[in-house]
């Protein structure tokens, strides 16, 4: 399968299948971003939580694509709400087999919620992904502080691919995210989550810096790893 970062948190996938997946759609102002959303092309569309840097073009991808979203029960709720035909509601600690692969929810300590109307809207709880597509998985944590069950990761998946955010201030830090690195034991570990923003500037060289020697991995915005 091919996997490509877009900038912040959005990455996508193309199995050997030519099944397209997205995780957190922000690409409208997004100024990391490679492409347009209107260029995506999504068969599923896989969130970690409701923050409106991780929604971001759900829906409209969703509408236009026909793409299925994934997600918190809250997050495929909302995403109806809005006239998503196609959604799949889960919860933490849940996990579904789709044409693609498995899907799995886990924590994340982070907050979740979407402004609408000038109300707050509550958008579930915020999770991580763990995905085993084609004999491989991977791990996307969303947007998370370090957690000691992050050990629990590590012990019972053979992870080969985890995005972890570094930014800090909204998330864990490059220190933090060095830490869950080596509970995860990931074989390759790419940032996230960071330099979006004037408040998460952070040097992705010095957090793989900090990462066992081979470990870490810098994707550019627009770049493609084969996995």
């Amino acid at each position: 399968m091919k996997i490509t970062y877009h900038g912040h948190s959005v990455v996508s996938i193309v199995t050997e299948t030519g099944c397209c997946i997205v995780i957190d759609p922000f690409f409208t102002g997004n100024t990391l971003a490679d492409i347009p959303a209107e260029a995506v092309q999504a068969d599923y569309i896989l969130i970690t939580h409701g923050h409106s840097d991780h929604i971001g073009d759900m829906v409209a991808i969703a509408k236009a694509c026909e793409a299925t979203v994934v997600g918190m029960v809250e997050v495929c709720h909302y995403a109806e709400t809005q006239g998503v035909k196609k959604t799949h509601g889960m919860n933490i600690g849940g996990r579904f087999t789709f044409p693609f692969g498995r899907v799995k929810l886990v924590s994340a300590l982070h907050s979740t919620g979407l402004e609408v109307a000038g109300q707050m809207v509550y958008m579930g709880e915020a999770a991580g992904l763990i995905l085993e597509i084609e004999g491989k998985t991977i791990y996307h944590a969303g947007d998370t502080s370090y957690f000691r069950d992050m050990e629990l990761i590590g012990e019972y998946f053979e992870v080969d691919l985890a995005f972890l955010p570094i930014g800090d201030n909204f998330t864990m830090g490059p220190a933090e995210a060095a830490v869950a690195a080596a509970s995860i034991q990931a074989k390759k570990v790419v940032p996230i989550h960071y330099n979006t923003f004037p408040v998460i500037q952070q040097d992705p060289q010095q957090f793989v810096g900090m990462l066992e020697a081979s470990v870490g991995e810098i994707m550019h915005p627009g770049e493609t790893v084969t996995l």
